[in-house]
């Protein structure tokens, strides 16, 4: 599908329903669906459902009267992310939401037809969820974070912060395709500034406490947390431990700033 096409679909739903919903009182209910990937208490799950759900309001979009929203909350967990995408497919929404780059592949994966929106995905043409920026095709389309690239950025960033350092760790998720990308660019450009850089694939609270504190006795290491699931669920035990620990870190996103 063309990225016009696509979005005559997406805007044939979100500005021409209203119309189309007043003028006839018959006109079916609407059915979106959405996937986030934070759990269900995470304050900053709940402000992008927030933001969603007023922006559906501000079109005339109420749930409940003229649109059903069904949500759906991965919590970090790839396993009930995937069971999440099932189930919503399976509903045969009108679009569905995807907050969370993790979440793009296996809904792909399971349908070909549903149009995808998603959000805060890093490199959607590098992770092969779109065939051009321009033109997206296929069935998704979305906003984009960066692209790979900017994994050299953190760390020429990180060296000019401890330009002693000698080692990088780099927290990433080895099972989306984001997570690989990131970090294959902090690896590349690390020989050009004499850095020996190393993934953190830890998924669990237990498992990222005893790395970090590993890494933290070695001496002249530093921290990069890329735009990663894991880190944006374990955001706030990873702040608490870079900051306990003295680890020089660079972070993906200004959300992983301490309360």
């Amino acid at each position: 599908m063309r990225r016009r096409d696509f979005i005559k679909v997406i805007a044939g739903s979100a500005s021409a329903w209203p119309l189309l919903a007043h003028a006839q009182q018959g006109e079916r209910v609407r059915h979106i669906g959405v996937l986030i990937s934070l759990a269900a208490e995470d304050k900053e799950g709940q402000a992008r459902l927030a933001a969603f759900l007023q922006g559906l309001q501000e079109l005339g979009w109420i749930d409940g009267r003229n649109v059903r929203v069904e949500i759906r909350w991965g919590s970090g967990d790839g396993e009930r992310a995937r069971k999440y995408v099932v189930e919503l497919v399976a509903l045969k929404p009108d679009v569905i939401l995807a907050s969370g780059g993790s979440l793009v592949a296996p809904l792909l994966q399971a349908t070909r037809t549903v149009p995808i929106v998603f959000t805060q995905t890093p490199d959607p043409l590098g992770a092969g969820f779109v065939e051009n920026l321009a033109r997206p095709g296929g069935n998704a389309t979305g906003f984009s974070l960066f692209d790979y690239s900017m994994g050299g950025k953190w760390l020429e960033l990180l060296k000019q912060i401890a330009p002693g350092l000698t080692r990088v760790a780099v927290i990433r998720d080895p099972e989306t395709p984001q997570g690989v990308g990131q970090f294959s660019a902090v690896h590349s450009l690390a020989p050009s500034l004499g850095l020996d850089v190393s993934p953190v694939n830890a998924r669990e609270p237990s498992e990222i406490d005893r790395t970090l504190k590993v890494i933290a006795q070695t001496p002249n290491s530093g921290l990069i947390v890329t735009g990663s699931n894991i880190a944006v669920v374990h955001r706030d035990l990873i702040i608490k431990l870079a900051n306990q620990y003295k680890l020089p870190t660079v972070y993906p996103l200004r959300l992983f700033e301490a309360d």
